[in-house]
C-alpha cells in the first residue's frame, strides 16, 4: 500500500535511501552518502514523501519538492517487484509536470525513467561529484487521465 510519509518512517526510510545510493553509485565513495545522511533526512520533513509499505514494513518511497523528483528508492531486497513503477504513477497521478536529475553512469535508472515516459532535457557536470548528470522531464500527455 502507498501512504504519506509520517515522522516514525524516517529510520527506515534513511537506511533504504543510504544503501539504495551506496548500491546504485558504485562509482561514487561511500563516504559522500554518508557526508549528506543528515542534510538528506532534514530535506526529507519538508518534501512530499510518499512510502510504499506491507505488513508495517517500508519497502520502498518517492520524495518529491516543487515537481522536482529527488528519488525513488527500494530495498534491496524488493527491487524489481514494480514498487518503483507504482510509486512513480502514483506520482504522476499528482503531478502535471515531473523533473529529476540522473547519473549518466547510473544506467539501470536512465532505463526505467526512459520507460516510464521521461525525456533527458539537458547534461551537466554534478560539481560535487565530478560525475555527468542528466535533468529528465515527464510531463502528462493531455489524454492521459
Amino acid at each position: 500500500m502507498i501512504r504519506q510519509f509520517q515522522t516514525p518512517d524516517t529510520e527506515q526510510v534513511m537506511q533504504i535511501w543510504l544503501s539504495g545510493n551506496e548500491d546504485a553509485h558504485p562509482f561514487i565513495p561511500q563516504e559522500y552518502w554518508r557526508s549528506h545522511f543528515a542534510e538528506v533526512q532534514e530535506q526529507l520533513l519538508q518534501a512530499e514523501v510518499s512510502v510504499y509499505e506491507t505488513d508495517g514494513n517500508i519497502q520502498g518511497f518517492i520524495g518529491i519538492t516543487d515537481g522536482y523528483l529527488a528519488g525513488i528508492f527500494v530495498d534491496r531486497s524488493c527491487r524489481s517487484c514494480g514498487i518503483g513503477k507504482q510509486l512513480l504513477e502514483y506520482a504522476k497521478r499528482t503531478h502535471d509536470t515531473l523533473t529529476l536529475g540522473v547519473y549518466q553512469k547510473n544506467t539501470r535508472a536512465m532505463d526505467f525513467y526512459r520507460r516510464e515516459g521521461f525525456s533527458v532535457l539537458s547534461e551537466t557536470i554534478d560539481e560535487a561529484t565530478g560525475e555527468g548528470e542528466y535533468t529528465m522531464i515527464w510531463t502528462r500527455d493531455r489524454n492521459d487521465t
